[in-house]
């Protein structure tokens, strides 16, 4: 289990962080934020297939895209094996890692190829772009709220 937040527009540092603080029962084994022009992601995190501190999220890939992510991909193990015959490199063992790279090769279609529960949002900077996803029967919820403007 994992805690997931963030904003598009007008945000902070200060409400990225209370978002973690709101989140951290969610995710006792790390924290982390990430924030860009008009765009902020929040994240906690409870540990179960990559220990690593490179796994922590949210996760970039070359600095264009970020992801943050809560779930289990059970199939990432395959797609990761399809990823790096088409090239990509992968740092850690996590699922997480598989999205990055598999945004990147199969675009939104990735989520397509996905076996698993999961919610996710991820940040492409080079289209100023958010992507949002969860699994087919929402067994990872996304609520999507709009404050104002």
């Amino acid at each position: 289990m994992c805690g997931v937040g963030g904003y598009v527009g007008a945000g902070s540092q200060e409400a990225l962080d209370a978002m973690v603080r709101l989140l951290a029962h969610r995710g006792p084994d790390a924290s982390g934020t990430w924030s860009g022009r008009d765009i902020g992601l929040a994240h906690t995190r409870l540990a179960i297939l990559d220990l690593s501190p490179l796994a922590n999220q949210p996760m970039a890939d070359d600095g264009s895209l970020r992801v943050t992510f809560n779930g289990e991909i059970y199939n990432f193990r395959e797609l990761r094996d399809e990823l790096r015959a088409a090239g990509y490199d992968f740092r850690t063992r996590s699922d997480t890692e598989v999205l990055l790279h598999g945004y990147r090769h199969w675009g939104e279609a990735m989520v397509t190829r996905l076996r698993g529960m999961f919610s996710l949002a991820l940040w492409d900077d080079a289209r100023r772009r958010l992507f949002l996803a969860r699994d087919r029967l929402g067994i990872k919820p996304l609520y999507l709220a709009r404050r104002g403007d």
